[in-house]
Protein backbone atom coordinates (compact mmCIF):
# COMPACT_ATOMS: atom_id res chain seq x y z
CA UNK A 1 0.00 0.00 0.00
CA UNK A 2 0.99 2.98 -0.82
CA UNK A 3 1.15 6.26 1.86
CA UNK A 4 0.75 8.82 -1.05
CA UNK A 5 -0.66 8.89 -4.98
CA UNK A 6 0.69 10.66 -7.94
CA UNK A 7 -1.42 13.82 -7.68
CA UNK A 8 -1.13 16.58 -10.31
CA UNK A 9 -2.28 20.26 -9.98
CA UNK A 10 -6.44 21.23 -10.83
CA UNK A 11 -5.24 22.61 -13.83
CA UNK A 12 -3.63 20.13 -15.20
CA UNK A 13 -6.14 17.01 -14.44
CA UNK A 14 -8.82 19.74 -15.78
CA UNK A 15 -6.78 20.14 -19.00
CA UNK A 16 -6.17 16.49 -19.54
CA UNK A 17 -10.16 16.41 -19.05
CA UNK A 18 -10.51 19.25 -21.74
CA UNK A 19 -8.21 17.19 -24.03
CA UNK A 20 -9.89 14.14 -23.79
CA UNK A 21 -13.31 15.49 -24.18
CA UNK A 22 -11.82 17.72 -27.18
CA UNK A 23 -11.05 14.63 -28.93
CA UNK A 24 -14.22 12.43 -28.55
CA UNK A 25 -16.55 15.75 -29.83
CA UNK A 26 -13.75 16.26 -32.81
CA UNK A 27 -14.60 12.16 -33.26
CA UNK A 28 -18.03 12.35 -32.84
CA UNK A 29 -18.90 15.68 -35.21
CA UNK A 30 -18.21 13.15 -37.80
CA UNK A 31 -20.93 10.97 -37.49
CA UNK A 32 -24.10 13.24 -39.63
CA UNK A 33 -27.08 11.66 -37.18
CA UNK A 34 -25.83 13.55 -33.85
CA UNK A 35 -27.19 16.61 -33.28
CA UNK A 36 -25.28 19.41 -30.77
CA UNK A 37 -26.13 17.56 -27.27
CA UNK A 38 -25.80 14.40 -28.69
CA UNK A 39 -21.79 15.35 -29.84
CA UNK A 40 -21.48 17.22 -26.56
CA UNK A 41 -22.43 14.34 -24.62
CA UNK A 42 -20.05 12.41 -26.12
CA UNK A 43 -17.02 14.56 -25.96
CA UNK A 44 -17.71 15.07 -21.78
CA UNK A 45 -17.99 10.70 -21.86
CA UNK A 46 -14.64 10.58 -23.51
CA UNK A 47 -13.41 13.27 -20.92
CA UNK A 48 -14.59 11.70 -17.62
CA UNK A 49 -14.80 8.20 -18.51
CA UNK A 50 -11.60 6.73 -17.89
CA UNK A 51 -11.44 8.58 -14.16
CA UNK A 52 -15.37 7.34 -13.84
CA UNK A 53 -14.66 4.17 -14.27
CA UNK A 54 -11.80 4.09 -12.22
CA UNK A 55 -13.41 5.45 -9.17
CA UNK A 56 -16.05 3.12 -9.73
CA UNK A 57 -14.04 0.09 -10.05
CA UNK A 58 -12.23 1.02 -6.63
CA UNK A 59 -15.71 2.06 -5.05
CA UNK A 60 -15.14 5.97 -4.12
CA UNK A 61 -16.74 9.00 -5.41
CA UNK A 62 -15.97 9.86 -8.63
CA UNK A 63 -13.92 12.32 -9.44
CA UNK A 64 -15.76 14.37 -11.83
CA UNK A 65 -18.67 14.34 -9.16
CA UNK A 66 -16.64 15.94 -6.50
CA UNK A 67 -15.86 19.04 -8.01
CA UNK A 68 -17.56 21.52 -10.23
CA UNK A 69 -15.28 22.14 -12.71
CA UNK A 70 -14.71 18.64 -14.22
CA UNK A 71 -18.04 18.61 -15.85
CA UNK A 72 -17.64 22.68 -16.47
CA UNK A 73 -14.75 21.90 -18.57
CA UNK A 74 -15.59 18.64 -20.23
CA UNK A 75 -18.95 20.12 -21.51
CA UNK A 76 -17.06 24.04 -22.58
CA UNK A 77 -13.96 21.22 -24.74
CA UNK A 78 -16.75 19.54 -26.27
CA UNK A 79 -18.54 22.44 -27.63
CA UNK A 80 -15.20 23.64 -28.48
CA UNK A 81 -14.06 20.99 -30.48
CA UNK A 82 -17.32 20.51 -32.21
CA UNK A 83 -17.89 24.62 -33.12
CA UNK A 84 -13.97 24.69 -34.39
CA UNK A 85 -13.97 21.49 -35.85
CA UNK A 86 -12.33 22.16 -39.54
CA UNK A 87 -9.50 24.66 -37.65
CA UNK A 88 -8.70 21.75 -34.97
CA UNK A 89 -7.98 19.31 -37.59
CA UNK A 90 -5.14 21.77 -38.96
CA UNK A 91 -2.91 21.28 -35.31
CA UNK A 92 -4.14 17.69 -35.19
CA UNK A 93 -0.71 16.62 -34.16
CA UNK A 94 -0.83 18.83 -31.26
CA UNK A 95 -3.41 17.72 -29.83
CA UNK A 96 -2.18 14.03 -30.45
CA UNK A 97 0.88 14.87 -28.47
CA UNK A 98 -1.69 16.10 -25.63
CA UNK A 99 -3.54 13.24 -25.84
CA UNK A 100 -0.68 10.86 -25.42
CA UNK A 101 0.48 12.95 -22.91
CA UNK A 102 -2.99 13.00 -20.91
CA UNK A 103 -3.21 8.99 -21.13
CA UNK A 104 0.09 8.51 -19.52
CA UNK A 105 -1.57 10.93 -16.40
CA UNK A 106 -4.51 9.30 -16.19
CA UNK A 107 -2.28 5.84 -16.06
CA UNK A 108 0.02 7.02 -13.07
CA UNK A 109 -3.16 8.66 -11.16
CA UNK A 110 -4.77 5.46 -11.71
CA UNK A 111 -2.49 2.45 -10.66
CA UNK A 112 -1.17 5.10 -7.68
CA UNK A 113 -4.74 5.39 -6.55
CA UNK A 114 -5.57 1.60 -6.76
CA UNK A 115 -2.07 1.09 -4.62
CA UNK A 116 -3.08 3.45 -2.41
CA UNK A 117 -6.37 1.72 -1.78
CA UNK A 118 -4.78 -1.64 -1.11
CA UNK A 119 -4.90 -3.02 -4.18
CA UNK A 120 -2.10 -5.34 -5.59
CA UNK A 121 0.31 -5.07 -8.19
CA UNK A 122 -1.85 -6.50 -10.90
CA UNK A 123 -5.01 -5.43 -10.31
CA UNK A 124 -3.23 -1.96 -9.96
CA UNK A 125 -1.84 -2.09 -13.32
CA UNK A 126 -6.01 -3.36 -14.76
CA UNK A 127 -7.13 -0.07 -13.22
CA UNK A 128 -4.52 2.30 -14.44
CA UNK A 129 -4.80 1.20 -18.00
CA UNK A 130 -8.74 1.49 -17.63
CA UNK A 131 -8.32 4.99 -16.27
CA UNK A 132 -6.22 5.83 -19.40
CA UNK A 133 -8.18 4.23 -22.26
CA UNK A 134 -11.78 4.04 -20.86
CA UNK A 135 -13.05 7.41 -22.09
CA UNK A 136 -12.65 6.18 -25.71
CA UNK A 137 -14.15 2.64 -24.75
CA UNK A 138 -17.23 4.55 -23.53
CA UNK A 139 -17.01 6.57 -26.59
CA UNK A 140 -17.33 3.95 -28.99
CA UNK A 141 -20.27 2.20 -26.85
CA UNK A 142 -22.48 5.02 -26.78
CA UNK A 143 -21.49 5.86 -30.73
CA UNK A 144 -22.73 1.52 -31.16
CA UNK A 145 -19.58 1.44 -33.03
CA UNK A 146 -17.02 -1.72 -32.95
CA UNK A 147 -14.44 -0.65 -29.80
CA UNK A 148 -11.58 1.13 -31.71
CA UNK A 149 -9.32 -0.38 -28.53
CA UNK A 150 -10.44 -4.00 -29.59
CA UNK A 151 -8.77 -3.81 -33.46
CA UNK A 152 -6.03 -3.33 -35.28
CA UNK A 153 -4.57 0.28 -34.93
CA UNK A 154 -2.08 2.36 -33.18
CA UNK A 155 -0.67 1.42 -29.84
CA UNK A 156 -3.52 2.97 -27.06
CA UNK A 157 -3.95 1.06 -24.41
CA UNK A 158 -0.50 -0.97 -24.79
CA UNK A 159 1.28 2.28 -24.75
CA UNK A 160 -0.55 2.78 -21.40
CA UNK A 161 0.32 -1.17 -20.09
CA UNK A 162 3.83 -0.38 -21.24
CA UNK A 163 4.05 2.87 -18.88
CA UNK A 164 2.14 1.53 -15.53
CA UNK A 165 4.19 -1.47 -16.10
CA UNK A 166 7.43 0.89 -15.81
CA UNK A 167 5.71 3.15 -12.62
CA UNK A 168 5.24 -0.32 -11.00
CA UNK A 169 8.05 -1.81 -11.51
CA UNK A 170 9.93 1.35 -10.30
CA UNK A 171 8.03 1.73 -7.59
CA UNK A 172 8.94 -1.96 -6.42
CA UNK A 173 12.70 -0.86 -6.65
CA UNK A 174 11.83 1.83 -3.92
CA UNK A 175 11.30 5.08 -6.40
CA UNK A 176 9.45 7.60 -5.23
CA UNK A 177 5.52 8.16 -6.41
CA UNK A 178 6.23 11.41 -7.83
CA UNK A 179 9.24 10.28 -10.21
CA UNK A 180 8.13 7.41 -10.95
CA UNK A 181 5.24 8.61 -11.92
CA UNK A 182 6.90 11.27 -14.89
CA UNK A 183 8.36 8.66 -15.94
CA UNK A 184 5.62 6.50 -16.38
CA UNK A 185 4.07 9.65 -18.76
CA UNK A 186 6.93 10.19 -20.43
CA UNK A 187 7.15 6.70 -21.55
CA UNK A 188 3.45 5.89 -22.30
CA UNK A 189 3.41 9.27 -24.22
CA UNK A 190 6.78 8.27 -26.49
CA UNK A 191 5.44 4.89 -27.00
CA UNK A 192 1.81 6.30 -28.31
CA UNK A 193 3.67 9.12 -30.41
CA UNK A 194 5.87 6.61 -32.11
CA UNK A 195 3.06 4.65 -32.51
CA UNK A 196 1.19 6.92 -34.31
CA UNK A 197 4.35 8.29 -36.51
CA UNK A 198 5.98 4.61 -37.37
CA UNK A 199 1.80 3.20 -38.00
CA UNK A 200 3.06 0.54 -34.69
CA UNK A 201 0.31 -2.57 -33.97
CA UNK A 202 -0.61 -5.42 -32.64
CA UNK A 203 -0.57 -8.32 -35.46
CA UNK A 204 -4.64 -9.17 -36.23
CA UNK A 205 -5.41 -12.40 -34.94
CA UNK A 206 -5.79 -13.62 -38.38
CA UNK A 207 -2.55 -12.92 -39.75
CA UNK A 208 -1.71 -15.55 -37.02
CA UNK A 209 -3.16 -18.39 -39.05
CA UNK A 210 -2.42 -17.04 -42.42
CA UNK A 211 1.34 -17.15 -41.23
CA UNK A 212 1.03 -21.03 -40.29
CA UNK A 213 -1.23 -21.82 -43.70
CA UNK A 214 1.31 -19.93 -45.46
CA UNK A 215 4.30 -22.37 -43.88
CA UNK A 216 2.37 -25.55 -44.01
CA UNK A 217 1.55 -24.40 -48.05
CA UNK A 218 5.59 -23.68 -48.25
CA UNK A 219 6.02 -26.91 -47.11
CA UNK A 220 3.71 -29.26 -48.94
CA UNK A 221 5.50 -27.13 -52.17
CA UNK A 222 8.66 -27.89 -50.90
CA UNK A 223 7.79 -31.72 -51.12
CA UNK A 224 6.46 -32.23 -53.99
CA UNK A 225 9.66 -30.24 -55.83
CA UNK A 226 11.70 -32.57 -54.31
CA UNK A 227 9.54 -35.69 -55.05
CA UNK A 228 9.57 -34.62 -58.71
CA UNK A 229 13.13 -33.83 -58.91
CA UNK A 230 14.13 -37.44 -57.66
CA UNK A 231 15.95 -35.65 -54.01
CA UNK A 232 13.37 -37.44 -51.92
CA UNK A 233 12.08 -41.10 -52.44
CA UNK A 234 9.05 -41.96 -50.79
CA UNK A 235 9.37 -46.03 -49.23
CA UNK A 236 6.79 -48.14 -51.59
CA UNK A 237 6.74 -50.96 -48.64
CA UNK A 238 5.54 -50.75 -45.46
CA UNK A 239 8.08 -49.87 -42.88
CA UNK A 240 9.01 -52.44 -41.17
CA UNK A 241 8.53 -54.92 -43.81
CA UNK A 242 11.73 -55.70 -45.44
CA UNK A 243 15.05 -58.05 -43.96
CA UNK A 244 17.72 -56.60 -42.76
CA UNK A 245 19.51 -56.71 -45.98
CA UNK A 246 16.75 -54.82 -47.90
CA UNK A 247 17.31 -56.69 -50.75
CA UNK A 248 13.44 -58.34 -50.64
CA UNK A 249 10.39 -58.76 -49.12
CA UNK A 250 10.52 -60.60 -45.18
CA UNK A 251 9.27 -64.09 -45.09
CA UNK A 252 9.08 -65.91 -42.15
CA UNK A 253 10.48 -69.08 -41.79
CA UNK A 254 7.43 -71.27 -42.72
CA UNK A 255 6.52 -69.20 -45.74
CA UNK A 256 6.75 -70.83 -48.86
CA UNK A 257 9.63 -69.50 -51.91
CA UNK A 258 7.14 -67.83 -54.51
CA UNK A 259 10.34 -67.95 -56.70
CA UNK A 260 11.28 -71.59 -56.20
CA UNK A 261 10.26 -74.31 -58.46
CA UNK A 262 7.12 -75.76 -56.57
CA UNK A 263 7.76 -79.46 -54.78
CA UNK A 264 6.27 -82.18 -56.34
CA UNK A 265 3.24 -83.57 -55.32
CA UNK A 266 3.53 -86.72 -53.16
CA UNK A 267 1.66 -89.80 -53.03
CA UNK A 268 0.36 -89.14 -56.61
CA UNK A 269 -1.52 -86.14 -55.56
Amino acid sequence: MLDETFRIPLYADLAAVGVGSLQGALFAAGFKRLDLLGVAIIGIFSGVGGGFLRDVFLGTTPAAFADNWYLVVATGAAFIGMLLQRLLEKVDPVITVLDAISIGMFGAIGATKALAFGMPVVPALFIGTVSAVGGGVLRDLMLNIPIALMHVGSLYAVASLVGVTVLLGLLALGMAVIPASIVCVVVTALVRLLAVRFGWSLPEQRALSRIRLRRQRQVEQAIEEALHTGAITLPTTIPGAEDGDGDGPHRGPDAPDCGADPEPPRNGR
